[in-house]
């Protein structure tokens, strides 16, 4: 039988290296992805989130300890995602709309995007982890999800590289890399929502925090900057829909 804490790592680890390989995948073989399709999934993927935090994780973490130590929790969530979010590189690549095509510059885009996602993912996995103490279905689907939050950044490493004149083989090796730390992150989060009930409400309501940042500066504003339409808000309201039948079902 496989330890719990083995499995939660191993899923983690599995979340962020097909997140992250799956968009460099895209780039490498189809070069690019409607906007369309990603305004709809990154919208669905941030109702899906809203939802679980504010009804799954966050009730349970008030459960588990107290509001004050869920709220501390919470807060400790943003601010270390907030913190690596002001220091580290991580946004979508795009090309300038003038051409131009300087490789050393995307090499470099490339590299310090590959580092900042690999930082982000760290936090992230402690999310994924502590979720599955919730439950392996809630945990399970928060993997699926931030998996998918990974995807466009996967993309973007691989875009700047492609420019840079990487080779497809390195590419495809960097974008899995840099999603290796978020099985770290998930063994973390389980392992410290393990050791009280006081340590699983903080880590509960750090996944909490860690997703709503997540949501409400990446997510969102990125499904609106590649809508074509109504695409961003129905995918949106779709997800939080679709995630409060996925609590339902599972509880």
């Amino acid at each position: 039988m496989i330890p719990y804490w083995l499995q939660v790592t191993l899923i983690g680890l599995t979340a962020g290296v097909l997140g992250t390989l799956g968009g460099g995948l895209a780039v490498v073989a189809v070069k690019n992805v409607r906007d369309q399709f990603l305004s709809v999934l990154l919208g669905v993927s941030a109702g899906i989130m809203a939802s679980i935090s504010f009804l799954d994780l966050i009730p349970e973490s008030i459960e588990e300890g107290t509001i004050f130590s869920a709220m501390f929790g919470i807060l400790l969530g943003i601010v270390i995602i907030g913190i690596l979010d002001m220091n580290f590189p991580h946004r979508h690549f795009s090309m300038s709309k003038d051409g131009e095509t300087d490789h050393s510059k995307y090499l470099k885009t490339g590299i310090l995007l590959s580092i900042g996602i690999a930082l982000h993912n760290l936090p992230e996995g402690v999310a994924i982890g502590a979720s599955f103490m919730v439950s392996f279905s809630t945990g399970l689907g928060v993997a699926v999800l931030i998996a998918i939050h990974n995807f466009p950044e996967g993309m973007a490493v691989a875009a700047a590289m492609c420019v840079g004149g990487v080779k497809t083989s390195k590419i495809l090796l960097i974008t899995a890399l840099a999603g290796v730390p978020m099985g770290i992150g998930a063994f973390i989060g389980v392992i410290l929502s393990g050791v009280s009930t006081l340590a699983l409400s903080v880590s509960l309501g750090f996944a909490a925090g860690a997703m709503l940042y997540i949501i409400f500066d990446e997510l969102i504003p990125d499904a609106h900057r590649k809508a074509e339409g109504h695409s961003a808000i129905m995918g949106i309201l779709a997800g939080i829909l679709l995630g409060i039948l996925f609590i339902e079902l599972l509880h």
